[in-house]
């Protein structure tokens, strides 16, 4: 397990650093789809959230873990005004920046959090932000739902194919599906923007995908 996310997270960040590298400088301040951020206040918000990780493996363990990945996504108060009005002003701080300059925070960030990660043991457990007790593997999981799938919102704003990788999509159906094969004949692209709420799912559809065991994830 703890291999796999690794992996996805890797080759996801991967793909990102490659996609945003290609941005030409008229496109950073595009709105996204995640208003009020602009592409490079999407961005930033990304570079964020990865960077949260060294910290966390700094801090304190807890004894047990108490949340796993899906878990993390749940709607309490990690949503709420205040919180939603910092995670959006933690973004913004960055769009101001040059996006070569935000690629290459991303790119260091990202690579940092892998090495780290990679040294730590797969049993390892951190404390989130939230005060989640968590396995590090799952957290990571985690960063592969921000990476992945906020990559597909910054694809939508550059008008790109979404640059989405074999290991994150794999591993993103896991988190969702478990062992279940996915729902309606959907591709793994199509399937995860409409879980995600990143492509428009019918009531239909919503109602055959809990069928087969979607767990369903509060995002925003």
């Amino acid at each position: 397990m703890q291999d796999r996310v690794l992996a996805a997270f890797a080759a996801e960040a991967a793909a990102l650093t490659a996609a945003m590298s290609a941005v030409p400088a008229q496109s950073w301040n595009l709105p996204s789809p995640c208003p009020p951020w602009t592409v490079a206040g999407l961005f930033g918000h990304v570079i964020v959230t990865v960077g949260r990780v060294p910290a966390m493996i700094d801090g304190a363990a807890p004894s047990a873990a108490t949340v796993d990945a899906a878990g993390y996504y749940r709607p309490d108060a990690r949503f709420s005004p205040a919180t939603n009005a910092a995670r959006i002003a933690a973004g913004g701080d960055r769009a101001a920046l040059p996006g070569p300059s935000l690629v290459t925070e991303f790119a260091t960030t990202s690579g940092y959090v892998e090495e780290l990660c990679r040294r730590e043991p797969p049993g390892r457990l951190v404390r989130t932000r939230h005060g989640d007790a968590m396995l590090l593997t799952d957290f990571l999981l985690t960063r592969v739902v921000e990476v992945a799938v906020h990559g597909l919102d910054l694809a939508a704003a550059l008008d790109r194919r979404p640059w989405l990788t074999t290991e994150a999509a794999d591993a993103l159906r896991t988190l969702l599906l478990g062992d279940a094969a996915v729902p309606l004949g959907w591709d793994h692209l199509t399937f995860i923007r409409k879980a995600t709420g990143r492509a428009q799912i019918t009531p239909g559809e919503r109602e055959a995908a809990a069928r087969h065991g979607v767990r369903w994830l509060a995002l925003g």
